[in-house]
């Protein structure tokens, strides 16, 4: 299949600009879930604990608790946190716990529930509807403060400055981006990814590896002093590309080996180190391209955020493969499957045939058939896509309607030879 649509250009940080947002704090290490008492009882009395209903029931979540009380601490859980966070999960939380006084919010599980931990953290302290936040820089001021513990290792919520919601009456995702949103605290635990089932721990790897590449690939946009006040994603930058390169060299190996072993402790600890470091990635260069095209099908189909990432990816780095060679190249040698003698093209395109192998090792779909979505969609996915204008923005090749159904195309056949311009 040869393409020609769009022409691709090569955008570089010509201001040289690094860009971090992070919480104030951050532990990692396994068993560093029982310093989560002694961090919350130093700046409260009172705190709100969000997850979801299997990790409530936990041994470990138990324990959280209990110690949290026995520093003195009274504590309130809310365990009703859905996957993909529905709206109606922070309406639950502003009607049941508006009037409690709350002083810090624990958010402990996957991405749902510290997201969710983050965005009622805006409600509970400025009121209103989250609707009132949706978009960039809309939220007013600082909220209670917020401490992120994550359970899987992939989506980097831990360390974002964003809560994605899905909007039932609107039918789509939307987020809510702003530096008030930054956690307070994130306690990083690799212990706590263990018991993590193998489709989660696949999906969750899928999406760290994507946040990585997304970041390290992503548009240069050399922003502005204006720019940088209102907008989230500053763009391919300096400092993100650190958290970048090391997160590349983590998940190259240990996603394999969590795959093979899922009790690998090891393993674990450098998959979840991995994902903090794409976490901290996309604060400030965002994702792009996959991420914009996901969301409408995640709709369609109900699948996980994860495995609709894995399914494009293929499609999605061949598309920007000609306006990003270097990067991919590099990316190449970082996972170490360039050869220095080939030319630069095909050490890029051995760096895209590497994650794919990553992505097949963890049993990641990569195609759009097994997903679910027909032909039918694809107009339908590829205008929705181009309404995540916060995403496609960061692509480092221009999206359209037509090139986004192209990808779809490619991606229902299974059709990964390279594009031709």
């Amino acid at each position: 299949m040869t393409a020609t649509i769009g022409s691709p250009s090569h955008t570089a940080n010509q201001l040289g600009l690094g860009l971090l947002r992070q919480p104030a704090m951050v532990l990692f290490g396994p068993g560093q879930r029982r310093q989560i008492a002694r961090v919350v009882s130093e700046i409260a009395q009172r705190v709100l604990i969000v997850t979801d209903a299997r990790m409530a029931t936990s041994a470990e979540f138990g324990a959280v608790v209990e110690t949290l009380v026995r520093q003195g601490v009274s504590v309130s859980v809310y365990d009703g946190t859905e996957p993909d966070l529905p709206r109606r999960n922070v309406v639950d939380i502003a009607e049941r716990f508006g009037g409690d006084s709350i002083q810090a919010i624990v958010g402990i599980g996957g991405g749902s529930c510290m997201d969710l931990a983050k965005v009622a953290s805006v409600v509970l302290t400025h009121g209103g509807d989250v609707r009132d936040y949706y978009g960039q820089f809309l939220v007013p001021g600082p909220g209670i403060p917020v401490i992120t513990v994550p359970t899987t290792g992939g989506t980097g919520a831990e360390v974002t400055c964003i809560s994605v919601v899905f909007d039932e009456d609107q039918g789509m995702k939307v987020g809510v981006a702003s530096p008030h949103l930054e956690a307070y605290a994130a306690i990083i635990d690799p212990e706590l990814t263990l018991t993590c089932p193998p489709g989660l721990t696949a999906a969750s790897g899928a999406d760290a590896l994507s946040h990585l590449i997304e970041s390290f690939t992503g548009r240069a946009k050399n922003p502005d002093a204006d720019q940088l006040a209102t907008t989230l994603y500053a763009g391919k930058n300096v400092l993100a590309d650190v958290y970048a390169r090391t997160g590349l060299g983590l998940l190259n190996t240990s996603l394999p080996a969590v795959a093979a072993d899922p009790a690998d402790l090891a393993a674990r600890s450098d998959t979840l180190f991995g994902a903090y470091c794409a976490g901290m990635a996309i604060n400030t260069a965002g994702t792009a391209g996959a991420h914009a095209i996901q969301s409408p099908i995640g709709n369609l189909t109900h699948t996980p955020h994860g495995f609709g990432i894995s399914a494009l990816l293929p499609y999605v780095m061949r598309y920007n493969l000609p306006a990003r060679i270097p990067e991919f190249a590099e990316i190449g040698r970082i996972l170490g499957v360039a050869d220095p003698s080939d030319s630069e093209e095909r050490q890029a395109q051995s760096a895209i045939e590497r994650i794919e192998t990553i992505l097949e090792t963890l049993g990641a779909p990569l195609d759009l058939r097994t997903l679910g979505l027909t032909p039918q969609d694809f107009d339908f996915v590829a205008k929705q896509a181009m309404l995540a204008t916060r995403l496609t923005a960061n692509n480092p090749r221009e999206l359209t309607t037509g090139s986004v159904v192209a990808i779809l195309e490619r991606g229902y056949d299974g059709d990964r030879s390279w594009w031709q311009l």
